[in-house]
């Protein structure tokens, strides 16, 4: 048994919460990505893995006031994880690193390309179809509503991603195309961005039949 094999039972259990924006389903969808961008990359795989599947064990509400340290905490967290499951002290401190850094809370900038891999991974999850219900479902639980019925799209207001959902993908989402590291990040990135922007044309439509094409 490998030693990405002996960590997975460890790390499964910290994602069987019920908020579907950060489960084990997230894991794996970040998994994969890291898995793409690695591809024709001098990274080492399993470290960037080990990252991956220990990067939200301590996941704190958007709106909790030690969102900042989540990150860090879950690092912390890893830390006897990875020792039991067969990794050296040099590598967990890798691989801490890239848990740390993966956030964007904390605004950090990767050191090496363990990190950059999966902030790049775990951001791109935050768009497209996937993000526009990942959003959707933290924005429930912070119990914020979709928009604002007098002025949807901030277009005479600033914008308030606590108060109004639609609001996160400009204040946010939208930006993360040009915070990637990688350019198949970016690439990816963008793509993903340009099908949220017509959902938001079709939400338009909906809530505003006078936008809507004949």
């Amino acid at each position: 048994m490998n030693r990405l094999e002996n960590l997975l039972p460890l790390v499964k259990p910290y994602y069987s919460s019920t908020d579907p924006a950060h489960d084990w389903a997230h894991v794996e969808r970040v998994a994969l990505l890291a898995k793409v961008l690695s591809e024709k990359l001098e990274v080492n795989l399993e470290w960037v893995l080990a990252a991956v599947y220990c990067h939200d064990l301590i996941n704190l509400p958007k709106n909790h006031p030690d969102r900042k340290k989540a990150s860090h905490l879950s690092a912390k967290e890893a830390e006897a994880l990875l020792k039991l499951s067969g990794f050296q002290v040099d590598e967990i401190k890798v691989i801490q690193d890239a848990i740390v850094q993966h956030s964007y809370s904390n605004g950090s900038t990767p050191t090496h390309l363990e990190s950059a891999i999966l902030q790049d991974a775990d951001r791109l999850d935050a768009l497209g179809a996937v993000g526009i219900l990942r959003c959707a479902s933290v924005n429930a639980k912070m119990e914020s509503t979709f928009y604002d019925p007098n002025d949807p799209f901030a277009e005479g207001r600033e914008h308030d991603d606590k108060k109004f959902m639609i609001d996160h993908y400009f204040v946010k989402l939208f930006k993360l195309p040009e915070l990637m590291t990688t350019p198949m990040g970016k690439s990816i990135a963008y793509k993903r961005v340009e099908f949220m922007k017509k959902f938001l044309q079709e939400l338009e439509c909906e809530i505003r039949i006078s936008s809507c094409g004949s």
